[in-house]
């Protein structure tokens, strides 16, 4: 087995020992990245719900309580409550700075995608490249070999030169399609961040509104009390 590889090896040539190292890269990336998903629980949003439903509720501490920060999507909701908790807090200083931590949380799970992204690109070329180059030496040969011309060397080296290609998109395409699922999840993980601390938010301006609403009409009240009460001492 191990002296077929070799053979495979050396037929292909320089670039098929380049695409697999890509793979290589590749796959270790992708098992990375996996690790780094699995790890974060990075898409998971059951402990923010619990805690949006305390902070609906009133519940700050509670909420609080039940978020983990090690989580992404947890460590940003945790963040807005406790500014929004703060007496001096300004909600436009609030939003711009938890918008500048979700990116730098994004950041990191996007880390590394990028050159997944170019062994994709690269790789179904570089395997065009080989075919190419095959493709000038078997002529080359059939050239060389003037009216003498043996038809399975010319096929012989027809086939060595489609090798590349073959095993450039055999790389390609895995590839892209991990690649694709990978930047998804990231996607996916953008909409929950902005999902949840936009909730944090609304819960608390409609917390505020309530709040002043309750207060108008209370006031209402006294006042229209205090009408009727000097009216009728009045009379």
């Amino acid at each position: 087995m191990k002296q077929k590889i070799i053979a495979f090896l050396e037929v292909g040539g320089p670039v098929v020992w380049i695409l697999m190292v890509f793979s290589v890269v590749a796959l270790t990336i992708v098992l990375l990245k996996l690790w780094q998903f699995a790890a974060l629980r990075a898409e998971s949003t059951k402990r923010a719900e619990l805690a949006l439903a305390q902070w609906r509720a009133g519940a700050a501490d509670k909420s609080l309580a039940l978020l983990n920060e090690k989580r992404p999507i947890d460590a940003l909701v945790s963040y807005t409550m406790r500014a929004m908790l703060t007496a001096e807090a300004n909600v436009e200083v609030i939003r711009e700075e938890a918008e500048r931590r979700a990116m730098n949380r994004l950041s990191q799970l996007r880390a590394y995608l990028r050159p997944l992204e170019i062994i994709a690109t690269l790789s179904p070329l570089l395997g065009l490249l080989g075919t190419v180059l095959g493709m000038i030496t078997a002529f080359q040969q059939m050239e060389g070999a003037g009216n003498q011309v043996d038809p399975s060397v010319l096929s012989g080296g027809i086939w060595q030169a489609l090798l590349t290609t073959a095993v450039g998109l055999a790389v390609a395409i895995p590839v892209v399609t991990l690649h694709s699922w990978l930047e998804r999840k990231v996607e996916r993980i953008a909409h929950n961040m902005n999902d949840m601390v936009t909730q944090v938010f609304t819960v608390k301006a409609v917390n505020l509104v309530s709040s002043q609403a309750h207060h108008t009409v209370s006031k209402r009240d006294a006042e229209t009390g205090s009408d009727k009460d000097k009216a009728l001492h009045a009379a």
